[in-house]
């Protein structure tokens, strides 16, 4: 199974037109259009039933202590984590691209709406849920595509991977939220194959 994007090349920097921010050289950063990139696979193996999409950054600080804090850095050497940007699960076997923008086209403070997504997909809640719990603008649910937004002060450069799965079952059936690392574990058995662009 192939899986490629027109909105990015494997190994280059993610255009600031599908990031959730961009770098700002007055305040640092600046909220962008946060679109979703273009996604176009093939070659599918026989069997499948649905697709399950999920994006992830796998460079996140395991501790806020220095992120975008003025006069500090985040050391390359700091223990990272894994940051959950999209998770949707549901498309139909028929399914063969995701054009750009046609699950998010700019930000949306308090998160979209979900899990209903185009195609009967259903989107999962992505990590920016966590991340805005305290901020009383921004909290909410954050379901869907949301961006790039790496710390501007990190050291190390982040790394965005789009892995696409082709599953046996034509729903995962996930056991609490639709999560990223839920949705992992429920599809963990039912993966015939899969395919990633970064």
């Amino acid at each position: 199974m192939n899986l490629t994007s027109k909105s990015f090349i494997d190994g280059a920097p993610i255009p600031g037109e599908f990031a959730f921010a961009v770098i700002d050289p007055v305040n640092h950063i600046a909220i962008s259009t946060n679109r979703n990139p273009h996604l176009a696979w093939s070659d599918a193996p026989a069997g499948t039933k649905s697709f399950a999409l999920i994006c992830h950054d796998y460079d996140v600080p395991s501790r806020a202590d220095d992120v975008n804090k003025e006069d500090r850095d985040i050391p390359e050497s700091l223990p990272r984590d894994i940051f959950f940007h999209w998770v949707l699960v549901d498309l139909p076997a028929t399914a063969r691209e995701i054009a750009a923008g046609s699950h998010s086209n700019g930000v949306t403070p308090n998160g979209k709406p979900g899990p209903d997504a185009p195609q009967g997909a259903r989107h999962g809640v992505n990590d920016y849920t966590s991340w805005f719990a305290n901020d009383a603008e921004m909290s909410g649910t954050y379901y869907g595509y949301d961006g790039p937004c790496p710390p501007w002060n990190d050291s190390l450069v982040h790394h965005y991977v789009f892995t696409l799965y082709a599953l046996d079952v034509p729903h995962v059936h996930v056991h609490g939220d639709l999560t990223g690392p839920n949705v992992r574990l429920a599809i963990t058995d039912h993966i015939l194959a899969q395919a990633r662009a970064f």
